[in-house]
């Protein structure tokens, strides 16, 4: 049993309180949280663009743009031996001195993969802040921006997605959606109770701060490497 402890719930009653009575709005609770449901879903949607009836390949293109790599699988048992073949290919030295492994973290969700099988040592936890490499999934992707969309929770852990030099993340291609709109009442969905962290990541960390240089890696992930499954 996991219990979740919010020190600022009693602050944030109050603050939602005040803007209540400045409203002059009452209700709490289910009912008030359907009647804020039916009105976004009743909110119109502003102009949007045209994207083509393959979301998936959209989304491969505007991720590619953002400098995320993507490649297509055909199943999840083959994800092990595609991080092997990227992490080969970038020619990184070894995570474990003396080992000829690569070494990194993932999502509970992938623990039973063959990872010893493809050469790699991977760890099902949360990154403890000195790991290389970090495997996750997606709540979904979106096509217009190439981007992907993670939610934190136990299960989920977002350090994954930031801390590590390299990014790894599993997507679905039924899971790609064509914009922003369809990404966040997806969030919705989840539950009553909004997710701690949404983080939307649209290739990796970047900064244009010094010169207008553009430097990747500035404040997260030097890389992201999308394995898009069917």
């Amino acid at each position: 049993m996991t219990t979740t402890i919010d020190g600022n719930a009693a602050a944030r009653e109050a603050i939602l309180g005040r803007v209540r009575r400045a409203l002059g709005r009452r209700g709490e609770g289910p009912a008030a949280a359907e009647r804020a449901q039916a009105y976004v879903a009743a909110h119109g949607h502003g102009p949007r663009p045209t994207l083509p009836e393959d979301l998936a390949q959209a989304f491969v293109e505007r991720a590619t743009l953002m400098e995320s790599t993507v490649e297509r699988l055909g199943s999840l048992a083959e994800v092990p031996r595609a991080v092997a073949h990227y992490l080969d290919a970038l020619r990184l030295p070894d995570a474990i001195a003396g080992q000829k492994s690569h070494a990194g973290v993932c999502w509970p969700q992938f623990a039973d993969l063959d990872w010893p099988g493809a050469g790699l040592a991977i760890e099902a936890r949360p990154t403890h802040g000195h790991d290389r490499l970090g495997i996750t999934g997606a709540l979904c992707g979106i096509a217009e921006t190439g981007t992907l969309v993670v939610v934190s929770s136990p299960p989920t852990p977002t350090a994954t997605t930031l801390l590590p030099d390299t990014h790894v993340a599993v997507l679905s291609a039924r899971e790609i959606v064509p914009g922003m709109e369809e990404a966040f009442a997806r969030v919705r969905a989840l539950g009553p109770v909004v997710p701690r962290a949404i983080h939307l990541i649209s290739g990796p960390s970047r900064t244009g701060d010094i010169e207008q240089t553009i430097v990747l890696g500035a404040h997260g992930p030097y890389r992201v490497h999308i394995l898009l499954l069917p």
